[in-house]
């Protein structure tokens, strides 16, 4: 049970793109496509009309307590106000939240619905847990994920017991 318990928790923490905000009422989607994101790159492309902005080359985008590494990040802007509506990270992702690192080919994050989505050789480890699957996605606003597996690719979670006070060493 306690296992079981381990790996809900681990996998409610792929929370790593958006930011890990309190919520007023529990449910309730929390738009985050206001908030500001800072991102370094060796070049960027902007297409205004087309409402894309599209960074390459050592990518680092940092927003609140979250950081995105990646070769190619694209920000999808709404019509509205330029507020960002999708990240699209590509090649070598990596998001770091505290001490979650998730890793990936690709990576998608939807700020309205508050989902992100890893794939193409998804894992997410925290401390010296770890899951990996086919697709990798997490609701924010509902501290909710979904691994699911496809063909060959299964689902796997190693999740290591932390010690408990009465396994500790007895002190001389």
């Amino acid at each position: 049970m306690k296992n079981i318990f381990k790996l809900v928790l681990l996998i409610m923490t792929i929370a790593t793109v958006a930011v890990a905000a309190p919520q007023e009422k529990k449910g309730v989607r929390k738009d985050r496509s206001t908030l500001p994101i800072k991102i370094k790159s060796n070049d960027l492309a902007a297409d205004n009309k087309g409402r894309i902005a599209v960074f390459t080359g050592k990518v680092v985008a940092r927003h609140d307590d979250i950081t995105i590494y990646s070769e190619k990040l694209m920000v999808y802007y709404a019509e509205k106000q330029g507020d960002v509506e999708k990240i699209v990270a590509e090649r070598n992702v990596r998001i770091v939240q505290d001490n979650r690192i998730g890793t990936s080919e690709h990576a998608t994050y939807e700020s309205k619905q508050g989902l992100i989505t890893l794939t193409i050789n998804p894992k997410v480890m925290q401390d010296n847990d770890t899951v990996t699957g086919k697709v990798i996605r997490y609701y924010l606003d509902e501290d909710r994920s979904v691994v699911t597996s496809e063909g060959s690719t299964r689902v796997e979670a190693i999740i290591h017991p932390k010690p408990r006070k009465s396994d500790a060493a007895p002190l001389k």
